[in-house]
């Protein structure tokens, strides 16, 4: 099958297109013919050797880790999919990923793809709509009438989250550049703050909930727009330990767990209109280096997407 490997850590020049073997399918495994597969930043994080002291990766290694396909095969104990079911999924991080013609997934991983959307649309959606989840709900506890500040709104898993919060009943801020105002206002943000031009924690306070999808002075400045007994939830780094001692709030920094019954429950939320897919670019597989440029520039409108099929 085709793929694109890395055989060596480092820069967008190590992602190579090769052809290698069809990934054998175990006892519990689903073998997915893949149409599109997202791209996110932890893929260009692992391809730079990022995620080496969470993850000891043999090489070459296939990246990507948001698929939707066909099911061309199941292992022996697999009871819930069948060859032909179009399904979509967020595979385990520590197996090879999507970049690929096929690959292969445990079955508690995989869900129904919504009848609604097109193949490239649910490539988008798992990663991003299950990190929105885990980190406004699991984490976050988000409630109805609470409100919330959602950092990088036009991003991958912010698009996702602004929608999640709204159905929830919360109140949503979130931030963005000029250009993506509009945008994501469509999607549900009740108040947008362009941090080009201004400083967010000069405008708002006494949030319930801040989703730190940016780090750095970002996650510093959030500490102040939280109210008493407020929650910081970081995908991307814990904050600093002076900072928790000043302020008295709940912290938590968390790596997504892939979850198939999740996936199952967002999916329904597609289908019912409650949540819609936004795809920003469209690459072919061959183009997996210019996808990853797109990624790591930090200004990418939504989610990217391979085209395998």
């Amino acid at each position: 099958m085709r793929a694109i490997i890395i055989n060596h850590y480092g820069s967008r020049e190590q992602l190579k297109l090769a052809e290698v073997p069809v990934p054998v399918v175990g006892p519990l495994d689903v073998l997915i013919e893949v149409h599109a597969a997202g791209v996110n930043p932890v893929d260009w994080k692992i391809r730079e050797g990022r995620l080496r002291h969470r993850i000891d990766y043999p090489l070459p290694l296939i990246l990507g880790w948001d698929a939707a396909g066909v099911v061309k095969e199941v292992g022996r104990q697999v009871t819930q999919f069948h060859p032909g079911d179009p399904v979509f999924t967020r595979p385990a991080t520590e197996r090879n990923g999507a970049y690929a013609e096929y690959v292969v997934v445990d079955e508690s991983l995989v869900a129904p793809k919504p009848g609604n959307i097109t193949f490239v649309e649910a490539a988008s959606v798992p990663l991003a709509a299950l990190t929105a989840w885990e980190g406004l709900v699991e984490h976050g506890k988000l409630r109805s009438g609470q409100r919330v500040l959602i950092h990088a709104g036009a991003g991958g898993v912010g698009v996702h989250a602004i929608q999640l919060a709204k159905n929830l009943g919360a109140w949503v801020v979130t931030t963005t550049s000029a250009g993506n105002v509009n945008f994501v206002k469509d999607l549900g943000a009740d108040e947008v703050i362009d941090y080009q031009t201004e400083n967010f924690a000069l405008r708002i306070r006494d949030l319930d909930l801040v989703f730190d999808l940016l780090g750095g002075s970002v996650q510093e400045n959030s500490f102040r727009v939280l109210k008493p007994g407020g929650r910081l939830v970081s995908i991307v780094q814990p904050p600093s330990a002076e900072l928790i001692e000043e302020h008295p709030v709940e912290i938590s920094y968390f790596f997504l767990q892939p979850d198939g019954k999740k996936l199952i429950r967002l999916g329904k939320w597609i289908e019912q209109g409650k949540l819609r897919p936004v795809v920003g670019r469209v690459f072919p597989l061959s183009s997996v280096q210019e996808a990853h440029a797109l990624s790591e520039s930090g200004h990418a409108r939504g989610k990217i997407v391979l085209a395998v099929k």
